[in-house]
């Protein structure tokens, strides 16, 4: 069986909008560690790894805090692994009803930026 074909902590920045810095953060924390190092250190990633850190990014902007990023990396594995337990479900759906939540709250702050931008630009 080959084994899965890795990247470098740059390329997967460039993949995911994501710094380096922020890569070695969600390492270091315990978020999401490389599936791999190099013999000198170097971290390597899969193109699984690289989804999972676009899902990470995708929380960002609502304000998920890493424990909650990790929750849900965790229920999203499990479902994915065929974990067909109800608590899951219930969780992922806990998931997705913060998130519209959260979406909603950020669309009436970008209306009323629009309203600041709009008042501003007619002075």
């Amino acid at each position: 069986m080959d084994s899965p074909t890795t990247m470098h902590i740059g390329t997967v920045a460039e993949r995911t909008g994501l710094s380096l810095r922020t890569l070695r953060h969600y390492d270091e924390v315990g978020l999401l560690r490389p599936s791999a190092r190099t013999e000198g250190g170097f971290r390597l990633y899969t193109e699984r790894d690289v989804e999972r850190l676009l899902l990470i990014r995708r929380m960002k902007p609502l304000g998920f805090s890493l424990e909650e990023m990790a929750g849900l990396l965790d229920v999203t594995d499990r479902l994915e692994a065929g974990d067909a337990e109800e608590s899951l479900r219930a969780t992922l759906q806990e998931y997705v009803a913060s998130a519209t939540e959260r979406r909603a709250d950020l669309a009436r702050k970008l209306a009323m930026a629009d309203e600041l931008i709009e008042r501003l630009a007619t002075l």
